[in-house]
């Protein structure tokens, strides 16, 4: 079988090659392109358009890069034409992939979306084009299934790919600490670092004990992380986060995907995040939901505390922190209903059964 991926961030290339090594495992006729990153290529995958060519962050990048976004999708049908594959699989990266799953759609080719765009947030209007151009849609959040049905959409549950990627222990950590290990990860956009950063460090001389470890990624330079640590005893590594979480005993981490990330490690937290007033309220619009964490979201409780905009501050961060490690254990309890929540014993197996079955 012939199968064509579009991926068009670095979580999307992680779970589009574990997928396309289950697949591999499935089919031993199996042909790939992709849209993707190194981690495909690792998978020995033949590469339309690498990631660092379709990445565009934020408002702004959008709109300047929007010339180039309208080249990328007129080469990408041409692609798929000329590939003719028996599924297209989309992974995330909704802007791009629900307009190819139209043009995928209108020409006879099986559409499947593998991690859901996040509708139960905000613009819940794309739900009437999945319903159109989607064949089958494949979510990694349990919640999921019934925010869908709501919407008189079934769609299919197949365990959260992140649980495939830690169980392979394959981290990369290069520090050696006496103290224990208290992990900040400030985010990986420039104006989340800038915002969050400086809070988190505040923390850093009340808690002497703890060695501070910065996750950063090799997007910014030393000198621009530097700017911000300026004399704060904190160590910074890069591209480590998973070595870094498998060691840390506590985190601060900035809202996102590494939430769920921490608690899946079993590190206590407390969730931040910090914006511009204007981006705030704009969120606050049209986002309808009541948490923030994915933990919290999936859990439907607050399990790990959120301080977002104002409520970020040294005096609020030193407090939560002391009552974290005061109740950690109430917070791993929690973190192991998750875990039993979100494991279906692979979802990067489990995704791949279902669409060689389905062709």
């Amino acid at each position: 079988m012939r199968y064509y991926i579009i991926s068009g961030e670095n979580s999307g290339d992680m779970h589009a090659a574990n997928l396309v090594s289950e697949l591999k495992n499935i089919d031993n006729c199996a042909s790939f392109r992709a849209w993707g990153g190194d981690k495909l290529l690792l998978e020995k995958v033949s590469l339309a358009k690498h990631i660092k060519e379709t990445s565009f962050m934020g408002i702004w990048s959008v709109f300047k890069n929007l010339p180039k976004i309208y080249q990328n999708l007129k080469f990408c049908k041409k692609d798929i034409i000329n590939f003719n594959p028996n599924a297209i699989i989309l992974v995330d990266y909704p802007g791009f992939n629900l307009k190819i799953a139209e043009f995928a759609k209108k020409n006879s080719f099986k559409v499947f979306y593998y991690i859901s765009p996040k509708l139960w947030a905000w613009n819940k209007s794309r739900i009437t084009t999945i319903k159109k151009y989607v064949d089958h849609l494949l979510v990694i959040f349990p919640f999921e299934v019934e925010f869908y049905k709501r919407h008189n959409l079934d769609v299919l549950y197949v365990g959260n790919p992140l649980l495939d990627e830690i169980k392979k222990k394959k981290f990369n950590f290069s520090i050696v600490s006496k103290k224990p290990i208290f992990a900040l990860l400030p985010g990986s956009r420039k104006q989340e670092i800038n915002a969050i950063l400086p809070n988190m460090l505040s923390i850093v001389d009340s808690f002497p004990h703890y060695q501070f470890i910065i996750a950063g990624t090799k997007l910014f330079t030393d000198k621009y992380y530097y700017s911000l640590i300026k004399d704060s005893n904190v160590i910074l590594i890069k591209d480590e986060t998973y070595g870094l979480l498998d060691n840390a005993k506590f985190a601060l981490v900035t809202s996102g995907t590494a939430t769920l990330e921490a608690a899946l490690f079993k590190v206590p937290q407390i969730v931040c995040y910090k914006t511009s007033w204007l981006t705030y309220f704009i969120a606050k619009m049209v986002v309808k939901i009541k948490h923030i964490s994915l933990v919290n979201i999936i859990l439907e409780k607050l399990t790990v505390q959120e301080l977002i905009q104002s409520k970020l501050n040294k005096n609020n961060l030193i407090r939560e922190t002391k009552k974290m490690m005061n109740n950690k254990q109430d917070m791993l309890n929690d973190y192991n209903d998750l875990i039993n929540m979100l494991d279906k014993n692979g979802a990067s197996k489990n995704t791949g059964k279902f669409i060689f079955n389905s062709i």
